[in-house]
């Protein structure tokens, strides 16, 4: 795969899965815009990186901050071909102890703010652009006390399939990763809960999580031209912990 001379955005870039697609991405030779909520973080990411990368900070679930976000690319690099929607919260709470609050901001930042990243970079995409959202499982099954991130999910997928069919005549192509478990950060009390991580891996037919590296490599997939022929698609790659 070759993505030389291409320009990505991943928003969530700072840690965990945006971080190791915003790391291959930049490997395989494409600019990349590592956007996040700490502009520090992103800077810091971005000495990581080396040169054609930009730091921006970027709340997705902030309109205005989503276009500044997609100007200040196409003001670095002359365009937008790819853009990585992978910010997201998971905050666990059960349905009886599920606030307003919790509810309002698993939206606005899972659901809503892919709909204002995608949004704004096909306006400024040609024929060929990616467009790739970071789903999740629990867009397919259900989970305890994650009821607000599951609907989150669920209708990223259901968004990405409908916007798909729209953004086809442009040339550009839709998809989702659905990753299972995967070691990084934001799922950092499974891994210390030794008997809920055993019992979970028992459940993954690779009998392992997955790394950020093994989406990454999937997106990168995805947003290469030997991928031009999939869109409209949500893709689970969780070591088979579904198909049972």
């Amino acid at each position: 795969m070759d993505l030389k001379g291409k320009t990505a955005i991943v928003t969530g870039a700072r840690q965990g899965i945006g971080l190791g697609i915003a790391r291959k991405l930049h490997s395989l030779g494409s600019n990349v815009v590592v956007g996040d909520i700490s502009l520090e973080d992103c800077e810091k990411i971005c000495r990581e990186l080396g040169g054609r990368s930009l730091a921006v900070k970027c709340d997705v679930s902030k309109r205005e901050e989503v276009r500044e976000m997609v100007r200040k690319t196409v003001e670095k690099f002359g365009k937008l071909d790819i853009i990585v929607n992978n910010a997201g919260v998971y905050p666990q709470k059960g349905l009886l102890e599920l606030d307003e609050e919790t509810w309002k901001k698993t939206i606005d930042i899972n659901l809503k703010g892919v709909f204002y990243c995608t949004r704004e970079a096909a306006k400024v995409m040609g024929k060929g652009g990616r467009i790739i959202t970071i789903s999740s499982v629990a867009s397919h099954i259900g989970f305890q006390g994650l009821s607000h991130y599951c609907a989150s999910k669920a209708g990223v997928d259901g968004f990405i399939r409908a916007v798909a069919l729209e953004l086809a005549g442009k040339g550009i192509t839709v998809n989702a990763v659905c990753p299972g478990l995967i070691e990084t950060p934001g799922v950092g009390a499974t891994f210390r809960d030794k008997k809920l991580l055993e019992q979970t891996l028992a459940a993954i037919p690779l009998g392992r999580a997955g790394k950020p590296e093994d989406i990454a490599n999937l997106v990168a997939f995805l947003a290469s031209d030997e991928a031009g022929y999939i869109t409209g698609q949500a893709i689970v790659i969780d070591g088979g912990w579904t198909t049972q």
